[in-house]
């Protein structure tokens, strides 16, 4: 069976377009208004807003893709994602009732060229059509990606379930510790999918969980100077089993342990690949497929933990994120559909926080 990969810790594909490498730094096309980043990955954060960056969504039928692409975006050398401007929001609209059955993230220039996944702060997709599993004070959150860049791959005879109209919110943070520049840099994001109309089985119904140490809060936090772990618990409210689960930490970060703490059984211990200087470079997946997945019931209580090192000697702020990423397919899917919500429109969607 192909292996499942998830991506935060779950590369690929055609490229679209990577940034211009520069001598100089990029000039920032920015608004001098602040957008505001909020939730799941920096909550309460101001950013000045990138001008001019898009979503262009293109389908092809005859081979079962979505090429979705933001922006144009320039990365001037040397910029933190706290004064780099930030791409606003962008929604795509599911044109097709069907499953959407895997993603592989990418940076790319205006030329086809890739652009380093490091300038990739993350990117979160959130349905807003649907509260999330775990934790419904959530949009439903489908995909995210970090520096890691790495792919959430097909797992056969799954997808995620999506209704013709359903609103999918793309939010993407960028930042470029390198010391060269880019241009016109695009997060590009290709997405299989089978269509409900072909002539082919029908998908079983699979949903992210993501389980992270904040719980339902936003999910970035301090990391102390030194070694430091932090845990967080949610609560499963549905029978069923998780089909593998992946991880996603920031530099320094060495593991991450989900523990079933109502039944004191370690689910996964994801160890990080970190080089020298214990910047992350990847984190592995573990899978339960061949054993008919990993049984959770109602009632459950998961427990993330993440470790840090870091060497700095110093509190870097916001400077950490510690969350278990898997695949779960309820028992009964029938009760699922209680999760299906009205999406905000765009006068509510302008006076609220988000969770990202």
């Amino acid at each position: 069976m192909k292996p499942l990969k998830f991506l935060f810790v779950f590369t690929s594909l055609l490229p679209i377009g990577p940034a211009r490498a520069q001598k100089k730094p990029a000039e920032a096309q920015m608004d001098m208004e602040h957008h505001h980043h909020g939730g799941f990955m920096q909550e309460g954060m101001h950013h000045l807003v990138a001008k001019g960056v898009t979503l262009d969504a293109k389908l092809d039928a005859a081979s079962h893709t979505v090429t979705l692409r933001v922006g144009p975006m320039n990365l001037p050398a040397h910029t933190g994602h706290m004064k780099m401007p930030q791409p606003p929001d962008q929604v795509w609209q599911i044109p097709f009732d069907g499953w959407l059955l895997s993603y592989h993230p990418k940076l790319v220039d205006s030329a086809g060229n890739e652009v380093p996944g490091t300038a990739l702060h993350h990117t979160a997709f959130w349905n807003e059509n649907r509260s999330d599993f775990l934790c419904p004070n959530k949009e439903e959150h489908i995909f995210g990606a970090g520096s890691e860049m790495t792919d959430w791959a097909e797992v056969p005879g799954y997808g995620y379930h999506v209704q013709k109209g359903d609103k999918i919110r793309i939010e993407t943070m960028v930042h470029n510790p390198t010391a060269t520049s880019y241009e016109n840099a695009y997060l590009q994001v290709i997405i299989p999918y089978q269509d409900a109309s072909e002539n082919l089985p029908p998908r079983k119904n699979a949903y992210p969980a993501w389980m992270d140490v904040k719980s339902c809060g936003s999910s970035g936090y301090d990391v102390p100077a030194g070694k430091s772990e932090k845990s967080g618990t949610v609560t499963v409210k549905y029978d069923g089993v998780l089909l593998g689960v992946g991880g996603h930490l920031h530099d320094y970060g060495r593991r991450i342990v989900l523990q079933d703490a109502t039944r004191k059984e370690t689910v996964a211990t994801l160890d990080a690949k970190v080089d020298e200087k214990g910047r992350l470079e990847a984190m592995p997946v573990k899978l339960f497929v061949e054993e008919g997945g990993f049984k959770l019931s109602a009632g459950d209580v998961l427990k993330t933990s993440a470790t840090y090192e870091n060497p700095t000697g110093r509190l870097l702020r916001e400077g950490a994120m510690g969350i278990a990423v898997g695949y779960f397919v309820p028992n009964d899917d029938s009760k699922m559909a209680s999760l299906r919500r009205k999406a905000p429109t765009m006068r509510e969607m302008a006076g609220m926080a988000h969770d990202h």
